[in-house]
């Protein structure tokens, strides 16, 4: 039977699944570490996610180590590097979630616009009767910009057709083939549009690409919309400039710090939050949970897997 270290919980469905077929050791559970230590060189395969991620240190503390398979389109919490050095393939589960995020960002940037969580609390609030919300933004005829023109890019500036948007995306090299308008310079693109769409990986290489210079060009009656990872954006800075007036509004799915969202977030009328849940519905979750499991059987099979990363 094979010896899998799980590092952190999915959903009750997948754990007892996985537990049922193989020998399955729960990182996240009291005595883990020391259970680990026990078996490191039992050890066949780890099992995470884009959350729980696997460290270089943890890598190194398994020998026998063949694969690194995870749950989410993100795996910058994985030490890829450190697998590859290796030889351990590493594996994600893209496509089926492409929707759902995609929906989610284009949920953001209606609820942004049109101010729609605000209203609601203003509403459950009771302070309708005292007079009137001020007005919001219309989406229909605005202008869209894209960073990062992957598959959830893609699937973003698809959603946008039906409310008429002008598109235009950055990359790093422009995508062969595409319907939509190259920006090679990201300053550039902020200036032009009106929604600002996040959905390039995390990871290093975008660590605060988002910056005050990007924040500053998408201006007072800009809006912000992250459903890639929080580390694109440098916090500190959107803050500042959503507390001055100079940016005008925010739709958050990721954060710097997760689960911690800074309280100055919290306290701004013009900022949308929400939990992290671009790929959180059920459709989708055993979508997810179902590719991950594929992967892990062509594996075993095969010694392959079917979306390395």
């Amino acid at each position: 039977m094979t010896c899998i270290l799980q590092i952190g919980p999915l959903t009750e469905r997948f754990n007892r699944g996985l537990a049922a077929e193989h020998e399955v050791l729960r990182f996240w559970e009291e005595g883990a570490d020391a259970l680990v230590n026990q078996n490191a060189q039992r050890i066949d395969v780890v099992v995470t996610s884009g959350r729980f991620g696997c460290t270089a240190e943890l890598i190194e503390r398994l020998p026998n180590l063949q694969a690194i398979i995870s749950f989410g389109v993100g795996y910058d919490a994985i030490d890829v590097a450190a697998a590859r050095a290796r030889n351990i393939p590493v594996s994600n589960t893209p496509d089926v979630l492409n929707d759902c995020v995609a929906d989610l960002a284009f949920g953001l940037i209606i609820d942004s616009a049109r101010q729609m969580s605000r209203a609601d609390r203003f509403v459950r609030a009771g302070e309708w009767p005292s007079g009137g919300l001020p007005l919001a933004k219309q989406v229909s005829g605005k202008r869209l910009g894209i960073v990062g023109m992957g598959r959830i890019g893609e699937t973003v500036a698809k959603r946008s057709s039906g409310f008429d948007m002008q598109v235009r995306y950055h990359n790093r090299r422009p995508v062969e083939g595409s319907a939509y308008g190259y920006e090679s310079n990201l300053v550039e693109l902020a200036q032009w549009s009106d929604f600002l769409v996040l959905t390039c990986p995390g990871g290093e290489s975008t660590r605060n690409l988002i910056n005050r210079d990007v924040l500053e060009a998408l201006g007072s009656k800009g809006i912000l919309i992250n459903v890639a990872r929080g580390s694109v954006v440098d916090e500190p800075a959107l803050i500042e400039a959503l507390t001055e007036g100079r940016l005008g509004g925010a739709g958050l799915d990721v954060y710097a710090q997760e689960p911690n969202v800074p309280q100055a977030l919290v306290d701004l009328p013009n900022v949308v939050l929400l939990p992290h849940i671009g790929s959180a519905t059920e459709e989708t979750r055993l979508a997810m949970e179902e590719l991950l499991l594929a992967n892990l059987r062509a594996f075993l099979e095969r010694g392959e897997l079917l979306t390395a990363v």
